[in-house]
């Protein structure tokens, strides 16, 4: 369906739909060989990016012999196309990359409760708190900047130093992330919706870059573009991954804290108008077991939040060493208000 109909739905819904605008159909995606014989295919609704997830769901299919089905797209377009689909979605599992995106289907009414099997094995800063949907990864929110113009000594200690004239055009966001607006959810929950006002209009003044994605702007950094920009931590090292360690950028975390170095999770729920429910709770457990965490701590470079003695990445900082600001992810699900902040300042056209 094109985001032309979606505009004719209601106001939660257009703003979620808002974020696809430039992000073309939502790709479906059989997972099922020849000769696969499962009687009832499931399908997933994925805002994580196939690159990220896809050998893992694969994985499942192989270990399991489940049929799976994904539809990948931008976590806030996914989201929006469940909420316009209603009874007749043929989502079983909503996997998405931030708590904003599940929380906003919960609020909705759209996800069914978890059971106590699955919600235990995950700390309880991680998961819903009507249980409703549960965190499988975690990223944190960082500063990456370019080894060969700054160092750590050059940097503010918290994301109100980014305003100053010194950083005029030399910092880059992506406004249509859906963690970037998360980012920004986190900072209107801690600091008020005025301060959050207040950071973005300075940070426009101050001619931040606009970027499409945290790939590009890790690219930008690394080629001395700019000397900085805001992202997740994992994608540096993805990038130190494929080009080696002499690839010329560092995460930074502000140690005066704030919702600059807000840890998020990517996580998922079930659909409560699944006919399904079985399966996609397997997926879910799937998503938990120590198999699919050590993807993640290996493989994508998130924390894992699930599982016994899984290995974190020597290169991520562990999370008891991040001045994480502490709020309820819960709290992250007002994705209408931060999209209609962004728009009121000019971040979003």
């Amino acid at each position: 369906m094109t985001l032309k109909k979606r505009l004719t739905l209601s106001v939660s819904v257009l703003f979620l739909a808002a974020l696809a605008g430039c992000a073309g159909d939502p790709v479906l995606v059989d997972n099922q060989q020849s000769g696969d014989t499962a009687a009832k295919p499931l399908v997933i609704y994925s805002g994580r990016n196939e690159n990220l997830v896809g050998p893992l769901i694969e994985q499942y299919r192989e270990s399991t012999g489940q049929d799976v089905q994904v539809r990948y797209g931008e976590t806030a377009e996914m989201a929006s196309t469940i909420l316009e689909e209603g009874a007749n979605s043929p989502a079983d599992v909503f996997y998405g990359q931030d708590a904003g995106a599940l929380g906003a289907l919960a609020k909705e009414g759209r996800l069914a409760k978890l059971p106590a099997d699955i919600l235990n094995r995950v700390d309880s800063r991680f998961r819903s708190d009507d249980d409703l949907w549960v965190g499988s990864s975690g990223r944190a929110r960082v500063l990456v900047y370019n080894t060969d113009e700054l160092s750590e000594a050059d940097l503010p200690a918290d994301i109100w130093g980014l305003t100053e004239e010194q950083w005029r055009g030399k910092i880059g966001w992506a406004p249509t992330n859906g963690s970037f607006q998360a980012f920004v959810t986190a900072l209107r929950r801690i600091e008020g919706e005025d301060r959050a006002r207040e950071w973005l209009t300075a940070m426009l003044a101050n001619d931040v870059k606009a970027y499409p994605n945290n790939d590009s702007i890790v690219t930008a950094v690394g080629s001395g573009e700019i000397p900085a920009g805001l992202v997740n931590h994992y994608y540096l090292l993805e990038f130190k991954a494929e080009k080696g360690d002499d690839f010329p950028a560092q995460n930074y975390y502000f140690p005066a804290g704030g919702a600059g170095n807000l840890v998020n999770v990517a996580g998922a729920g079930v659909i409560n108008t699944s006919d399904n429910q079985a399966a996609a709770e397997q997926f879910v457990t799937f998503l938990l077991s120590d198999e699919a965490q050590n993807y993640f701590a290996s493989t994508t470079y998130e924390y894992p939040l699930a599982g016994k003695d899984i290995p974190l990445n020597p290169a991520v900082k562990p999370l008891s060493e991040i001045n994480a600001p502490g709020i309820d992810l819960t709290n992250l699900d007002d994705l209408q208000g931060t999209l209609t902040l962004l728009q009121e300042v000019g971040a979003l056209n």
